[in-house]
């Protein structure tokens, strides 16, 4: 059972190395419960390697990563953290209906959550097919469902909207909207920045550091840009970590 505390995630001086290079370089951020909260950069920014050291699977060089009030991959966060990789967990011979079920019972859900889960993520006409037939981006869903059928308090989100239509996007967005309202933490990383609107709170990475934590009116605010992409552009040059165009 995950400890009481003001926010979800509270990371200090979070570095992570790899091959003498930093991939995160002296990190500090918090999350507040009961949010959505975009990780927003472009790739390789170090925003997959940040959502590892959430989970508790990124070996770090220094820092401290806590989670709902426990060291970031404690026993106790198992069933209160989901986390939805880029690259789909689901097993190919197995039906939709399958996976999501299997994942129900790993969380002591019963299985009739399966099918709510399923319908959440717009996937209820392919409930009975297999899972290794699917599209990639159906299987992203099919690997979100897993994720929410356990209902966690927070759960991270690594690009879940990429290969989506505009329609389902707009669904899942809702959807999570939803649960936030319900209580439960949203990380979602994007590298679309039209996605932005869609969160209370943005965290803005780049080159493996943190630019700026704030909600979108404040990131307009800050740069004069109603454009958030401009916006972010516009933080980037301040920042120095690029130069002006001559």
């Amino acid at each position: 059972m995950s400890v009481d505390s003001v926010n979800a995630v509270d990371i200090t001086n979070l570095t992570v190395r790899r091959r003498k290079k930093a991939a995160l370089d002296d990190v500090n951020l918090s999350i507040p419960r009961g949010t959505i909260t975009g990780l927003l950069g472009p790739s390789g920014c170090g925003k997959s390697t940040l959502m590892r050291a959430i989970v508790g699977t990124q070996i770090i060089e220094s820092g401290t990563v806590t989670v709902l009030g426990l060291p970031a991959g404690s026993k106790q966060l198992r069933s209160t953290v989901g986390y939805v990789a880029q690259t789909p967990s689901v097993y190919g011979d197995l039906t939709v209906r399958e996976n999501v079920t299997y994942f129900a019972a790993l969380f002591g859900r019963p299985a009739a959550s399966a099918d709510s889960a399923i319908e959440s993520v717009g996937l209820t006409d392919h409930a009975s097919s297999l899972a290794g037939e699917l599209s990639g981006g159906q299987l992203g869903r099919v690997s979100l469902a897993s994720a929410l059928v356990a209902q966690p308090e927070f759960i991270v989100l690594d690009e879940p909207t990429v290969g989506l239509d505009p329609v389902l996007r707009a669904e899942l967005w809702k959807r999570f909207a939803d649960l936030a309202a319900s209580g439960t933490t949203i990380l979602v990383s994007s590298h679309a920045m039209e996605e932005a609107d869609h969160c209370s709170r943005l965290i803005l990475m780049r080159e493996g550091k943190v630019l700026a934590q704030l909600s979108p009116a404040e990131l307009r605010s800050r740069t004069g840009e109603t454009s958030l992409e401009k916006a972010f552009l516009s933080l980037i040059l301040s920042s120095g970590t690029i130069e002006a165009a001559s």
